[in-house]
């Protein structure tokens, strides 16, 4: 079997996204040596949350099938993949595309134009909302609005986690730790059982950030990526978890999905009914 056999798909719609999920699984059906983890993102209208899931597109190195309606929301995921080199299908604009060229009617461009919103809808974008909105400590105050609080030093999955979870319309808030940063007030007044610590292993992390280093084109020793700098970042990050009593998970050998499962396991936390595609 190729060393690459095992993929992450990702639909991408501004609608249900059943048509991008038909055409990624009529071409998958090509292929029946792979094993593909299917991961829908529907009902995406803002740039914001599309260029958070672009980001952990970027991290999974997905191939996305997407259909979005608005042409800016299109070029953005074209741009997108292109600098990072990700493999991309437009499974709508280009079919848009021939039937103005024929006509010369420009498209009403409508997201959703066949499907009415429910409450379910309005939960989940203003949950994936709330996810761009309080990332990676941006505003303090959404610590205490948030349904979880995640908490962990640089690349321990906050963002994609904080994503995921919101696509399933939980409200999460996340803050990055360092010894050299100063912990919000507000993390204090939070209640601990809301809270979760990610940790990682030195050896796992460490390699992680080298590899962010070589994406950027630089070295891959840095301070950044210095190993001992690392243990002390994960030691100073489990006295504070120790400190508030919360929930630890190490992802190290977790995907995204175990660990939000894990989540809302212990949290008993119900997600939004959504339509979610399984392995």
């Amino acid at each position: 079997m190729p060393e690459n056999s095992d993929i992450d798909i990702f639909i991408i719609s501004d609608s249900s996204g059943e048509t991008a999920l038909t055409v990624a699984q009529t071409a998958v059906a090509q292929f029946p040596d792979i094993q593909v983890k299917y991961q829908r993102f529907p009902f995406i209208q803002t740039e914001s949350i599309l260029a958070g899931i672009l980001k952990m597109a970027a991290r999974k190195n997905a191939v996305l099938y997407y259909t979005l309606v608005t042409p800016s929301l299109s070029e953005l995921v074209n741009h997108f993949t292109d600098e990072n080199q990700l493999q991309a299908f437009d499974c709508l604009q280009p079919a848009i595309k021939a039937l103005t060229n024929r006509t010369g009617v420009q498209p009403a461009s409508i997201p959703s134009i066949n499907h009415s919103l429910t409450d379910t809808y309005f939960d989940r974008i203003g949950a994936m909302e709330f996810a761009v909105a309080y990332d990676d400590g941006k505003d303090p105050t959404g610590l205490l609005k948030a349904d979880i609080v995640i908490l962990g030093v640089s690349r321990t999955s906050k963002t994609p986690l904080s994503l995921f979870l919101a696509n399933r319309g939980i409200k999460v808030a996340n803050l990055p730790l360092s010894p050299q940063s100063q912990l919000p007030d507000e993390l204090w007044k939070v209640d601990p059982a809301k809270i979760i610590g990610l940790t990682n292993s030195p050896k796992v992390l460490r390699r992680i950030r080298q590899q962010r280093m070589i994406s950027y084109g630089l070295p891959a020793e840095s301070a950044y990526s210095d190993a001992e700098k690392i243990k002390a970042e994960l030691q100073y990050a489990d006295e504070i978890y120790k400190k508030i009593g919360c929930l630890v998970i190490n992802v190290s050998n977790k995907s995204i999905e175990e660990t939000a499962t894990l989540i809302l396991e212990n949290l008993n936390l119900q997600p939004t009914e959504i339509d979610t595609i399984k392995d």
